[in-house]
């Protein structure tokens, strides 16, 4: 075992250990709403409800159970166990890790959101964007994919079929409950959960990849009619340095390393399941930008464009964008350059990875799906890559 193997096993032993003896519950940076008293002090009032939520995320000191917010179990942070424990059964075929396949299998099919056309997911708390408030388990097409792929990851290991009918049925919320936001005859644009109106790239592309991965394996030819113009409104929508903004409107130019990472990955998978070369360049001139602009020499990766702090620990996830286009561009001295910054610079000696590295302070709340899933995620993303 290399050094940097060894060194990025023993973050996750310690990782594991945390997130088990939590029970995989935790707080979330977003979770203010599920406070009784911010609730109240809010007065129905939309930008009360933001400004709370913003200052507590910001926050280093974690005032959630001060202010009565309760530890609980998020479906998006599920699904990267699930992806990560698929992972270590594929490596170490153990028994004691297929049981935690099983009950975490169970435990999604528990947290669906209900009334909806299929299977679909979203958040353990309400949360406040400028045009409306979204109630508590509203499902979104991020989660709903995220959710999915873990799904048919652990189906195509294990061939339970269970696993991959929950997926194939996330489909039918996808398609029957999102709004259209754009099509053409060869583009189409689904809405981020079925109340909002609004044009994002990644999560169009993760639904694309999503649906694309189901029909491949059911043959179902219209789940890859949609995935291919989704994917096209995508590509269309890349900048000429071969970045993507978050979204279509006005207030959503940013530019992040993580959701440019999910726009590759799903790109390239997306690119693998159906043989589709005239993506190439648009992969190639994306990672090319990604590796440029969003990583520092010492493997410090940059959260937001241009800007070198604060560093979130959500930043880890570009690990799985460099371990999943390997074949597009080998970065291994760069990987390990990541991972050795990342467990070296954020990672309690109690095994938890923490919020938020600053130029001046640190923000280390151990947020449960904001820091410790992705990093897990990761982490046995990368473990599997040395292996294979």
């Amino acid at each position: 075992m290399s050094e940097i193997e060894h060194k990025a096993y023993q973050s996750l032993q310690k990782l594991i250990h945390y997130v088990e003896a939590e029970g995989y519950a935790g707080y979330d940076p977003y979770d203010a709403m599920n406070s009784p008293i911010l609730r109240w002090l809010s007065f129905n009032n939309r930008w009360l409800r933001i400004s709370f939520t913003q200052a507590l995320r910001r926050l280093p000191w974690n005032l959630r159970p001060v202010l009565l917010i309760n530890k609980g179990l998020n479906p998006k942070a599920l699904g990267l166990f699930l992806s990560g424990y698929t992972r270590l059964l594929a490596l170490f075929k153990e028994k004691e890790t297929e049981k935690k396949i099983r009950w975490l299998f169970e435990k999604l099919g528990m947290l669906q959101s209900r009334g909806f056309s299929g299977a679909c997911w979203g958040y353990n708390f309400p949360w406040q964007n400028r045009e409306r408030l979204f109630p508590i388990w509203t499902p979104t097409i991020v989660n709903s994919s995220f959710v999915g792929r873990a799904l048919i990851e652990a189906y195509q290991l294990a061939g339970n079929q269970r696993y991959l009918d929950l997926a194939r049925s996330a489909c039918n919320f996808i398609l029957n409950d999102l709004k259209i936001m754009h099509e053409t005859p060869v583009e189409l644009c689904l809405s981020y959960t079925p109340y909002d109106d609004e044009r994002v790239y990644n999560s169009n592309m993760l639904g694309a990849a999503f649906l694309a991965h189901v029909g491949v394996l059911t043959g179902e030819e219209p789940l890859l009619t949609s995935a291919k113009k989704m994917t096209a409104f995508v590509v269309n929508g890349q900048n000429p340095d071969g970045s993507w903004v978050y979204g279509k409107d006005k207030t959503q130019t940013w530019i992040d390393i993580h959701h440019t990472g999910f726009v590759l990955e799903a790109l390239y998978q997306y690119k693998m399941l159906t043989n589709d070369d005239s993506l190439s360049r648009a992969i190639e001139k994306g990672l090319e930008f990604f590796v440029q602009n969003f990583f520092q020499k010492d493997g410090r990766m940059m959260s937001f464009l241009g800007k070198p702090y604060p560093v979130d620990i959500h930043s880890v996830q570009a690990i799985v964008t460099l371990v999943k286009l390997r074949a597009v561009q080998d970065h291994s001295d760069l990987l390990e350059k990541a991972v050795s910054w990342i467990i070296e610079n954020m990672q309690h000696e109690r095994g938890y990875f923490f919020y938020r590295q600053g130029r001046w302070f640190n923000n280390k709340i151990p947020f449960m799906r904001w820091a410790q899933a992705w990093a897990f995620h990761a982490l046995t993303a990368y473990l599997k890559n040395l292996r294979d």
